[in-house]
């Protein structure tokens, strides 16, 4: 087996699988590997079962820019997602370089050799491997794969019912004309009541400790199908893709500078669908739109499970566990046979590996990002990291192509190592993620996350179209960025040896 590699990216999620699928496409002759953990493509879209898991962004725009979604299901199911990451990792001959089953635990940056040389522990016979490359990407996305967010819930031990949370779905798990009580209000927990009340349980009850923004969605693009008729593909799909792109951006937006409107707006659509007797208040958020991700639905299927009567939403806060269920503040017993705590994720930057430079652990809060793809003073490296108010792959894309011009601009200036420095002390206290959004796991690992710079390109910023153009069109070169040349052959096998 080869070692080393000119470029390495660390997981084969829909991050990685996109950045790696670029980087065969602008440089075939580079050698490249993948590192993914699981034993199979597909990262979160493998990693969860539970029912009616789906996107909660429109696939339009959380496909590929260089592979266009092929479907018109608006909000994919998690299969279907899957099967499209493969398929994208196969187009681009991508799937035979992924190695399986290695959980990265360490990547060190020699200034010496030029090189990183990352470990990476063999999960299924407990051996460690060794690879060097002289690119690293790290593509793990950003929660705990081992551990979804399980709040200490008081009585837990005495419920006699099971107890399941959607990172760990349980096999096989019977539901049918079962009481189910689903703990939450994010995009999870709107996903699995719908589902489990479609799906046969006898009622599905969701327990929120407060409301969500709920919107509702087509689940088919008709305008896109319509587009198709009468326009070649490739036209169609550019038009749709950069439609959707505006409508998110022109909801964001708009959001944070009408919130009052905005708020009006959403909850007279969830007033359609639920009717004019239904107690808003389990719909109405006491925050503004966009402090917290809006969650979509197709078609209004949450709404419909509600009016149907298979569905009922509890807005409250949970006392204790019994026996039977779980006891609120105001008294209330809920009955339950099943209980899911879509509770949230623990947010683990890195898939828990350790990065250094010359042997010296560098943590992500001790430093800053470069324009959000690299991090401060630490050379060769790229960081993935999706967007929070849009569809996460956009940012991906911007990002593999960002790195595909940074590393043709290696290659015309014959240089070998590229590394962010900060040379004005731009450095706050602030995370990247403060200010951005409020929910829950974001809070959680705050201390965890990259520092916010001052200004521009130190501090990470959620708006796509700036990203666009500092990233493909302002010039590589900005003065910020430290360029070494390369070395003679000679010199780099002296070095090496």
């Amino acid at each position: 087996m080869n070692t080393h590699t000119n470029v390495l990216v660390i997981g084969a999620g829909v991050s990685g699988i996109g950045v790696a699928s670029r980087l065969r496409k602008e440089f075939p002759e580079r050698t490249l590997a993948v590192l993914e953990r699981r034993e199979r493509i597909g990262g979160t879209w493998d990693l969860f079962r539970y029912p009616g898991v789906r996107s909660d962004s429109d696939m339009f725009t959380f496909g590929y820019e260089l592979r266009p979604w092929n479907e018109l299901k608006v909000l994919a199911d998690g299969t279907s997602i899957r099967n499209y990451v493969v398929a994208t990792a196969k187009q681009f001959g991508v799937e035979q370089l992924i190695s399986y089953g290695r959980k990265v635990v360490g990547a060190d940056w020699s200034s010496t050799e030029r090189r990183w040389t990352v470990t990476s522990l063999i999960e299924a016979t407990g051996e460690t491997e060794t690879r060097t490359c002289d690119f690293l990407v790290t593509a793990t996305g950003y929660y705990d794969y081992d551990n979804g967010y399980q709040p200490d819930f008081p009585g837990a031990d005495q419920f006699q019912g099971q107890l399941v949370h959607p990172q760990h779905w349980p096999e096989g798990l019977d539901y049918s004309g079962k009481k189910v009580v689903v703990i939450g209000s994010g995009a999870t927990a709107i996903t699995l009541v719908p589902a489990m009340a479609k799906g046969g349980a006898g009622h599905v009850t969701m327990l929120q400790r407060s409301p969500t923004y709920v919107m509702s969605l087509p689940s088919v693009d008709k305008m896109t199908a319509v587009q198709r008729r009468f326009l070649p593909r490739h036209l169609s799909d550019r038009l749709t893709r950069a439609r959707n792109i505006a409508v998110w951006r022109a909801t964001y937006f708009g959001s944070r500078r009408f919130p009052a409107l905005s708020r009006a707006l959403l909850l007279r659509g969830v007033r359609k669908h639920v009717g004019d007797d239904y107690d808003m208040t389990h719909f109405s958020p006491t925050y503004n739109p966009w402090d917290q991700r809006l969650c979509a639905v197709p078609d209004g299927d949450l709404f419909t499970a509600i009016t149907s009567g298979k569905a009922s939403v509890v807005t409250d806060t949970i006392e204790a566990f019994t026996p039977k269920g779980i006891l609120l503040t105001s008294g209330q017993e809920l009955e339950a046979d099943i209980i899911v705590s879509a509770t949230g994720l623990s947010m683990q930057p890195l898939g828990g590996a350790v990065l250094s430079v010359d042997g010296v652990a560098r943590q992500l809060k001790d430093g800053m990002t470069y324009k959000s793809v690299m991090l401060e003073d630490v050379p060769n490296l790229a960081w993935v990291f999706g967007y929070t108010n849009i569809s996460w792959t956009l940012k991906v894309d911007l990002a593999s192509s960002y790195l595909v011009r940074l590393l043709k601009e290696m290659d015309a200036t014959h240089t070998e190592v590229v590394t962010p420095v900060d040379r004005g002390d731009n450095a706050t206290d602030a995370s990247v993620a403060d200010g951005e959004l409020t929910a829950g796991y974001i809070l959680r690992a705050a201390g965890e996350l990259p520092r916010q710079g001052r200004g521009f390109p130190w501090r990470m910023v959620m708006d796509y179209k700036h990203d666009r153009k500092v990233l493909l069109e302002d010039p590589i070169d900005d003065g910020i960025l430290e360029f070494t040349p390369a070395r003679t052959a000679a010199v780099a096998q002296t070095a090496s040896a």
